[in-house]
């Protein structure tokens, strides 16, 4: 019987495990003692906010706390809301908006390098997300939270709502700055106008307005350049330099000249404080426009999640209740009506009903779902009532795992990316050392006003941003979108390594064929047992009783061959002992005593079982067409062979040609006998057959080819492929195929459409053009504009509006892959995936 929920963590509260607990005066509910104990380090540490709950009883993850309020953060117990594994070497993703440029990125990720105990610092500039790895037993989560608070990165543990809403509040601030910025502007323009009118020829109209001025200007620098001057103050603190360095040297530059000539008013300089305010308000534009812009550029992740019910209908002693998604417990039964949308993974209990699982699988066909089909998260529920048991929620989901890749995706870099942020932190030193030189050059050839302003336009229009932008930008927005196409790159670094690989190599079973074998024909040693139907049945229901232990597709097309012609139910199943399975080989199993052997004729030639003549030639003749034979010996004596075939996938013929029309080689690999082997190829136009490959022996195939300086891709979809998979130096597996397979590739084809295969290459293609278009373009601006700002030719305001376009072309730029899956795009590669 299940109790109340925990105040803690929401989870129903077992019946004999309800501890009570104070606080604040109140008696509490909870699961157990560390929840208990969490609750009041947090009320503790007056944290109380972490229990605010939404509107349908979610709990909230608690909101960025102080440098000295993060050590509750330190307890299992709260790590495991962020933490997948609590060993000693742990993982988690933090969020800080304060990351806004490459620079950020290059701090962050050498100054946690130096940190003792931290493994991994890797920062996702896109998402503004940075993923650490780090031994617990050496280092608090606490202390690394604190030393990113030291170098200006306010970091909390990442959750999908407190992230959007840690967006949105920068967002806001970012607006208010910006309107204050525009009313100084406003204002200031008609003191400009009256000095430009004739005030200033009266010395002491002059000198009011400049005050006036300087006192809006000072105003405005401290509240709207606040962004720019803190994170200079934070880079230069951690001895190195970001572009806000560059441009809080140009306003300040800019201000204290116009502060000298108004202190002093004989001098006979003008004032900047128009100029100071106008590209300040400018420069906010860019960088609220800028992160508007990349936010819709990578939000796939975001909308994938949202796909997934944050309530759930459970049903309990014949009642229904909504409860949070988060308080369901595996084993428990939730109710999922027509339209409603499946809140977990989970299996059907009864009812039966259509279900579309376009989210998934990229295909907008409806499968019919019954008693003891699995149900997925975020897929929607057309018209049958069905009970569900739940199996997974959250992030354990088919959902929850795919967005953690993809942000895993958006978030990793690629060897191109590397190489810019190499350079980064020398493009800001070649920046200021321009403006110097620019501004000594001027000081001596055209005075001291023209010198400032020339500085600091040079110090503003370099934009090492869209430099830094290039590539994250390009390979986020590719790896969310593919993802709702039933594209799964879990790595974005893949993309770039995709488009150099040269040999494509496919596993035959499941990958090339549908992997749904139908046995077509028994044949015995003994043409005597075939009169005999009643041994015959005997026969083949322990051989099917054996094979049924097996989840090789081989040995359950024979057990779901025996079941059909037998009409066989669950308990006909015959007990099997000492079952053991011999990959690449075959399957044995002990029954009422007898051995049962069944697998290849090399397994059981290798056994010093005798072949009988007329089974090797009833063999030879099916293996000439195309067909697979599974041998079977009992007690030591080979008693028949079993004949199967495997239809070839629809659009296998088609992706062959293709990748071999963009010059690809293509090579069938698999442990089939040669003649199988080549008979499929041959159907498939033809390519180069590597047969009878034991699945240890896959791996080293990979690894030969990669010796002659190929660059291979392998896609497959079983376990014995698995590790080819990660040899290879692209492994593409399809969602039809095993945990293991998916968990070992770099790109899942969640709708297991080969011809993704090609739409991924040819993504992959796109995404790096894209990226050296970035980056042709960021080159191409600089070189441009950084001479004409030397020459004079620029003015800051100048400077101001054309250094934020930059970016907004990159992320424009970015965001066009969007339309690499557009209907029309779609049409002219053919209609793929």
């Amino acid at each position: 019987m299940i109790h109340q929920a925990c105040f803690h963590c929401g989870q129903a509260i077992p019946e004999g495990d309800l501890i009570l607990k104070p606080i604040e005066g109140v008696t509490r509910p909870f699961c157990c003692h560390g929840c208990a104990s969490v609750c009041e380090v947090i009320y503790e540490a007056g944290m109380q906010s972490f229990y605010q709950r939404t509107p349908d009883g979610e709990l909230l993850s608690p909101p960025p706390p102080p440098n000295k309020e993060v050590d509750f953060y330190d307890y299992d117990e709260v790590q495991s809301q962020y933490v997948g594994d609590l060993s000693s070497r742990r993982e988690i993703t933090l969020m800080s908006e304060a990351i806004h440029c490459a620079a950020c990125v290059w701090l962050i990720e050498h100054t946690m390098a130096k940190v003792d105990g931290v493994l991994l610092a890797a920062v996702n500039f896109t998402n503004k997300q940075i993923k650490i790895r780090w031994n617990n037993d050496k280092l608090k989560l606490s202390d690394i939270i604190k030393k990113l608070n030291s170098i200006g990165y306010d970091a909390t543990p990442y959750d999908a709502t407190s992230s959007q809403n840690a967006y949105k509040k920068a967002n806001r601030d970012l607006l208010y700055r910006l309107g204050f910025a525009g009313f100084a502007m406003m204002n200031v323009m008609w003191f400009s106008i009256a000095l430009y009118s004739g005030a200033a020829e009266d010395q002491e109209f002059r000198h009011y307005f400049h005050w006036l001025m300087l006192v809006v200007a000072t105003v405005t620098l401290a509240y709207s350049g606040q962004p720019f001057l803190k994170g200079a103050y934070t880079s230069l603190k951690a001895r190195s330099v970001g572009m806000d360095v560059s441009i809080s040297l140009g306003m300040l530059t800019t201000y204290f000249y116009s502060m000298w000539v108004t202190l002093h008013p004989e001098h006979v300089g003008e004032v900047y404080f128009d100029t100071l305010i106008d590209f300040m308000f400018l420069l906010l534009i860019g960088r609220y426009f800028e992160a508007i812009s990349k936010n819709k550029a990578v939000d796939a992740s975001r909308r994938l999640m949202e796909l997934q019910p944050k309530v759930a209908r459970l049903s309990q002693d014949g009642e229904q209740k909504i409860v949070p998604v988060r308080s369901l417990l595996k084993g428990q039964d939730i109710v999922v009506k027509p339209g409603d949308k499946f809140p977990v993974d989970g299996k059907v209990v009864s009812g039966q009903g259509m279900v579309n699982e376009a989210m998934l699988s990229g295909e907008s066909r409806e499968i019919t779902k019954s008693l003891g089909d699995t149900v997925s998260a975020g897929t929607l529920n057309i018209d049958g009532n069905l009970l569900v048991e739940v199996v997974a929620i959250l992030q354990d989901t088919k959902l929850g795992k795919i967005v953690h890749l993809v942000e895993e995706a958006q978030g990793s870099k690629a060897p191109i990316q590397c190489t810019a942020d190499k350079i980064m932190p020398w493009f800001v030193t070649v920046t200021i050392t321009l403006a110097v030189m620019s501004f000594a050059y001027w000081f001596f050839n055209a005075g001291i006003e023209t010198a400032i302003m020339t500085g600091t336009a040079v110090l503003i229009i370099t934009c090492p941003c869209a430099f830094g932008l290039a590539t994250p930008m390009a390979i986020a927005v590719a790896s969310g979108v593919s993802a709702r196409f039933g594209i799964l790159i879990k790595n974005g670094a893949v993309l770039e390594t995709l488009n150099g690989v040269d040999h494509f190599v496919f596993d035959k079973t499941g990958t090339l064929t549908l992997g749904e074998m139908r046995v077509t024909d028994f044949v015995w040693a003994d043409p005597a047992m075939a009169q005999n139907k009643a041994l015959e049945q005997a026969n083949l229901l322990a051989l099917a009783s054996v094979e049924h232990q097996s989840e090789h597709s081989l040995a359950v097309a024979v057990a779901r061959a025996v079941k059909e012609r037998y009409q066989l139910n669950a308990q006909d199943w015959l007990a099997v002992e000492a079952f053991k399975a011999l990959p690449g080989k075959g399957v044995q199993g002990t029954i009422d005593a007898t051995l049962w052997q069944i697998g290849t004729a090399k397994w059981l030639d290798s056994l010093a079982l005798t072949l009988p003549e007329v089974l090797r030639i009833e063999a030879d003749f099916h293996a000439q067409q195309g067909h697979t034979a599974i041998w079977a010996a009992c007690a030591g004596q080979v008693i028949g062979v079993l004949f199967l075939e495997d239809a070839l996938r629809p659009e296998a013929n088609e992706l062959i040609r293709r990748l071999k029309a963009k010059g690809k080689q293509v090579t069938l690999l698999s442990g089939d006998l040669e003649v199988v082997a080549q008979r499929v190829a041959d159907a498939l136009g033809g390519m180069q057959v590597i047969a009878e490959v034991l699945p240890e022996d896959k791996n080293q195939v990979i690894r030969d080819l990669q010796a002659r300086g190929q660059r291979v891709a392998m896609i497959g979809d079983g376990i014995n492929d698995a590790p080819a998979l990660v040899r290879a130096d692209v492994g593409i597996a399809l969602g039809s195929g095993t945990d293991v397979s998916m968990d070992s590739a770099d790109i899942v084809l969640m709708n297991s459409d080969l011809m993704a295969v090609n739409t991924a290459v040819e993504l992959s293609a796109r995404t790096l053009r894209t990226v050296k278009q970035n980056i042709a373009s960021s080159i191409a601006y600089n070189i441009i504009m950084v001479p004409l700002a030397m020459a004079g030719m620029l003015t800051p305001l100048m400077a101001a509006i054309t250094m934020p376009l930059s970016s907004l072309v990159v992320i424009g730029n970015a965001a066009r892959i969007r339309n690499f899956f557009s209907v029309k795009a779609n049409k002219r590669r053919g209609g793929e995936s």
